[in-house]
């Protein structure tokens, strides 16, 4: 994941975080970040950590819906922050910048050129998100368990490569193949034994490319 602030100094970086009036926070490892924390109309950047947005179902089911790694930014306010049924849930010990995107729209020196590197990074940064859920819903699209599992394998190596290494546990992948875990587990086990797939720890080698 690119760094929003890369290619911007420590210097630049405080100055432009300053002028922005941004506010930073840390979490704790399973703390849940509620409205108190989410401001109206801005956006955060994840300094470090993982989070999940879990939807708890009436049947007492959770599924995952977005999750965010280091360096993600996102703007969880409209969607989920006033949303019961919406936990929005530190995984590890995570580190926020939160900007208003007001402060961001308004700043009235485009002269400064680390600020115009920061908004390139921004824009960069979701557009690899925007392809990452292209991705997931092209996923989710698929009937089976197997199916979802090859063609999130098929797009998770990288210029042909038939090694993928996991940046989550297996527990996390089910989450976001929206499948049962106990299930996957099974589905795995049996792509092993076809010869699929090699598994070591995350990383996993695709026999079949």
């Amino acid at each position: 994941m690119l760094d929003p602030f890369k290619n911007i100094n420590e210097k630049n970086k405080k100055k432009l975080l300053k002028l922005l009036y941004s506010d930073t926070i840390i979490f704790d490892k399973n703390d849940k970040i509620t409205s108190d924390y989410i401001y109206k109309n801005s956006i955060g950047i994840l300094i470090s950590g993982y989070i999940q947005v879990i939807r708890n179902n009436s049947n007492g089911n959770s599924v995952l819906i977005e999750d965010f790694m280091e360096n993600d930014i996102f703007d969880l306010y409209d969607n989920y922050s006033d949303d019961l049924e919406y936990e929005i849930i530190c995984k590890e010990k995570s580190k926020i910048i939160f900007i208003d995107l007001n402060e961001l729209y308004n700043f009235n020196d485009n002269k400064k050129q680390y600020y115009n590197t920061f908004i390139k990074n921004l824009l960069l940064i979701l557009n690899n998100k925007m392809k990452e859920k292209n991705k997931r819903i092209k996923i989710l699209t698929k009937k089976t368990i197997r199916n979802r599992l090859l063609e999130y394998f098929n797009t998770s190596s990288n210029s042909g490569s038939n090694v993928i290494y996991l940046p989550y546990s297996f527990m996390a992948l089910a989450d976001y193949l929206g499948v049962d875990r106990s299930a996957l587990s099974r589905e795995i086990k049996y792509l092993k034994e076809e010869g699929f797939i090699e598994v070591k720890s995350k990383k996993i080698i695709l026999l079949y490319k």
